[in-house]
């Protein structure tokens, strides 16, 4: 099958800066692929020339079949896009929210009304039709972002932090409605900081930082290739004096947490109830592990 966006050699510069290095990657039709890395990965400006706004410096990249940035205007008739910043209209309200959009892709009359009871319903948003979006909460606002990026039936759905500052319920909601374009066939391409999100969500994804692809696989995947079975987040005080057992097979010291990871996580727990001033937490190695491994645990603002 063929991919719905493949990148070859995928390279853009500023001046001497290089900000994404002879990449590849391939989204797969209907799936969830993830775009991950630290602040300056290079994920903003991989997904401005998937949007056609930016134009690579080498390399190939098609997407939907359209060669890009040559047929961007083609493509960007079946594409759909959550950018990471609120960018409705506050002037107007939900329903007419979706009906100006609509307008850019000549979905106007019959056409639109016939369209926007299943919009609203997706959204949950029928009871706020024709509310202001200063009425709206955030949870709502993301959603109706997303409803509109709906509005031309898109095969892909570009998402930009879909759900950045929305409270656990709210973030539920907008995963569930993802799982639902997932079913429906659809391709997403998914940029995220929450690490648990795509592991959610993803069904591969690529780790970036500096420009570059460190890794692609599904999420399962990555953990198993890149950390230990178990973690063990050790805490307290008493710290410095405490010896992890022999079969801690790698220990990470950050800031007053000590960080063990290790195949045999009960051993290393009977190990702690020997140092009752300690406090631990035991947990199944996840994909946050491998993104701090991958890209490290400095600050990146």
């Amino acid at each position: 099958m063929k991919p719905i966006v493949q990148a070859r050699g995928l390279r853009k510069c500023y001046g001497a800066l290089t900000v994404v290095d002879n990449i590849d990657f391939a989204v797969q039709p209907g799936e969830c692929f993830g775009l991950l890395g630290p602040n300056g990965a290079g994920k903003t400006t991989t997904l401005k020339m998937l949007l056609g706004m930016v134009s690579p410096d080498g390399g190939e990249l098609e997407v939907m079949g359209h060669p890009i940035p040559e047929a961007a205007r083609h493509m960007r008739e079946r594409l759909g896009v959550v950018a990471q910043q609120d960018n409705l209209d506050p002037d107007f309200t939900v329903v007419e929210n979706l009906r100006t959009y609509a307008n850019y892709f000549g979905i106007q009359g019959s056409e639109f009304e016939q369209r926007l009871g299943g919009l609203l319903e997706f959204a949950t948003l029928a009871h706020k039709a024709d509310a202001r979006i200063d009425a709206l909460s955030g949870g709502m606002k993301r959603r109706l972002a997303l409803a509109r990026a709906l509005v031309n039936d898109p095969q892909l759905v570009i998402l930009d932090e879909p759900t950045t500052g929305l409270d656990p319920q709210a973030r539920q909601l907008i995963w569930q409605r993802l799982r639902t374009l997932l079913q429906q066939g659809r391709s997403l391409i998914l940029t995220t900081h929450y690490m648990d999100e795509a592991q959610r969500l993803c069904d591969r994804l690529a780790i970036m930082d500096n420009g570059r692809i460190l890794d692609v696989g599904s999420p399962n995947e990555l953990i198993r290739r890149h950390i230990e079975p178990h973690v063990v987040e050790v805490h307290g005080p008493g710290l410095a004096r405490f010896q992890p057992v022999a079969h801690v097979l790698r220990t990470e010291q950050v800031g007053e947490t000590l960080f063990c990871y290790t195949d045999n996580e009960r051993a290393l727990v009977e190990s702690l109830c020997e140092h009752p001033e300690l406090s631990y937490l035991s947990r199944a190695a996840d994909l946050e592990d491998v993104f701090l491994k991958l890209t490290g645990r400095e600050l990146r603002e």
